[in-house]
């Protein structure tokens, strides 16, 4: 999936109420108004759905768009805009019928043609989509991309205002999975080119077809989403406004939620004993991998042997513990536990086993061996990562464990906001850069397509033909067959790891403390982190 602002380091989210006491821990009223004030640690980094590629932005295009899909509160895809669909028996052509009061915030309908307008503008050159690889299970969809083809070409067609034909390169188990993705979502042709440049810019440049539509957004410090009316299921949404602030601090966020101000906010290990037991604590696991990406543009990174005395000189139980103690665990591989083969029901990370392991002494072989093949004795590596403060203590744990274990090898920190962050990785303008990264749809390819030569995710410079040609079958030839499939699939990332292209450190989880009074809101392990259709306040049910 994306790139993520996870919970408790990242995607840092806090739920507040306007109308709590700010001077007791335990409010003594709180209004029935369907009001919610939020924190969220970052800015938007885009709300343009074809071309955003990060965790923020789908937290907030999942509640103010609707596509075919949705996810429900167990994360299985559930009809959005579309009402029903049919399959081909050979399983590639879909005909999805859509529903005739979806409406867009201007009163227009949402018609099949919005998401013909929208899919073939993503996968446009033009576009420069960076998530446009998502498409490319539609017909001729990667073709278009390299320009091979014109955009007319794409396998979807319009049959009508409410009929929408999908054609799609290969059958895909996962498909309806896809569709609710913020980059399968629909988008107004005509409101979009009159905006031109400025659209998804400003609350004025945009159009909505989700539960709620953005009604503020004073950048850098805050927006707000209010419930839509012109929406087709507006009388499932409780919530009549969500009001998201900008809270980087953790500190800040846990003396907001004892003065009452906050009635749900992530905490991190140095909150975490302090609520542990009480009835207000709780803890997730969540499928994200945390990890460091090395840049091989770099001449030393561009050394297998010194990425993998990096990798191996990282106790990441030690972060798992002393910087985590939220749910998160110790990455041995890039895919979490869970994962399981449908046909025999194997789980994936069990089965391929332990490959980041944690090995000082192999470390510091493999370091002096990379540095005689360099010909240096000092190193020096700037690591990029995110600027909320446990991500800070995180890169400054991990520069000294490094420095201590890797002798010649200077870290120089440089924590920055997500959105340049972002822009500084995709420029390639970064030595070793912290990420945390979500799966699209839980199958291990959403996590192993992203190192492929030419994925717009691979910025390392990193590649290999062979896990390039494992990948490829993977998501074609051996899509129906589930156990050549899988063995693919671990062989692809035994290679990555072996090459030391990243070096995974923890599965994240989630601590935080929540008001009982805050019901519906549904957290999900793909796509972005939270939903509020369902999302309502009552101290009636205490």
């Amino acid at each position: 999936m994306k790139e993520k602002l996870m919970m408790g380091v990242i995607l840092a989210t806090s739920l507040l109420i306007s109308a709590c006491s700010n001077n007791s821990s335990k409010p003594k009223e709180v209004s029935e108004k369907q009001v919610l004030n939020v924190t969220i640690s970052e800015e938007i980094p885009s709300l343009d759905t074809a071309k955003s590629m990060n965790g923020t932005s789908s937290h907030v295009m999942q509640n103010i768009f609707e596509g075919l899909y949705v996810l429900d509160e167990k994360d299985n895809p559930v009809p959005g805009v579309a009402k029903s669909f049919e399959k081909s028996t050979d399983g590639k052509t879909y005909i999805f019928h859509l529903r005739k009061d979806a409406k867009w915030s201007n009163g227009d309908a949402v018609t099949a043609n919005d998401f013909v307008y929208s899919w073939q503008r993503t996968v446009n050159q033009q576009t420069a989509s960076q998530y446009a690889y998502m498409l490319f299970y539609i017909k001729n969809a990667e073709a278009i991309n390299k320009g091979a083809l014109a955009v007319d070409q794409l396998g979807v067609k319009a049959i009508d205002d409410v009929t929408l034909e999908v054609q799609l390169e290969t059958p895909i188990p996962y498909f309806l999975n896809l569709l609710t993705l913020p980059i399968y979502l629909p988008q107004h042709k005509s409101f979009v080119e009159e905006k031109g440049s400025k659209y998804g810019l400003e609350p004025e440049d945009m159009i909505y077809n989700g539960p709620f539509v953005l009604s503020e957004w004073k950048h850098e410090q805050e927006f707000k989403l209010k419930r839509n009316d012109t929406y087709w299921d507006k009388n499932t949404v409780k919530l009549e406004e969500i009001n998201f602030h900008i809270v980087k601090d953790t500190a800040t966020a846990v003396n907001l939620y004892e003065t009452g101000s906050i009635d749900r906010t992530p905490i991190n290990s140095s909150f975490v004993d302090t609520y542990k037991g009480e009835s207000d604590f709780y803890t997730t696991k969540d499928p994200a991998i945390a990890m460091l990406r090395f840049n091989q543009k770099n001449s030393a990174l561009a050394n297998t042997k010194l990425r993998q005395s990096i990798s191996m000189a990282l106790n990441k139980e030690a972060v798992v513990n002393h910087f985590l103690n939220n749910g998160a665990t110790a990455a041995q591989g890039l895919i979490p536990e869970g994962y399981k083969n449908e046909k025999d029901g194997k789980d994936f990370r069990k089965e391929n086993g332990d490959l980041a392991v944690y090995n000082v002494e192999k470390a510091k072989n493999f370091w002096e061996d990379a540095k005689k093949e360099l010909g240096v004795e000092q190193i020096t590596l700037e690591f990029l990562t995110y600027e909320q403060d446990q991500a800070k203590q995180t890169a400054e744990y991990i520069k000294g464990e490094l420095e201590k274990n890797l002798q010649g090898l200077t870290i120089k920190i440089k924590p920055q906001p997500f959105k340049q962050k972002l822009q500084l990785e995709q420029t390639g303008q970064y030595d070793i850069s912290m990420v945390v990264w979500g799966p699209d749809y839980k199958d291990p390819i959403s996590y192993l397509e992203l190192f492929t030569t030419d994925n717009p995710n691979n910025k390392m410079n990193y590649s290999n033909q062979h896990y390039d040609e494992l990948i490829n079958s993977a998501k074609n030839d051996l899509v129906l067959e589930e156990q050549k499939r899988w063995k693919a699939m671990q062989e692809a990332e035994r290679i990555l790891l072996e090459d030391a292209a990243v070096a995974p450190l923890y599965h994240t989880g989630s601590a935080y403390l929540q008001k009982e009074y805050v019901k519906g809101i549904e957290m999900h392990q793909f796509g972005g982190v939270y939903t509020y259709k369902h999302a309502y306040i009552s101290r009636k049910e205490q």
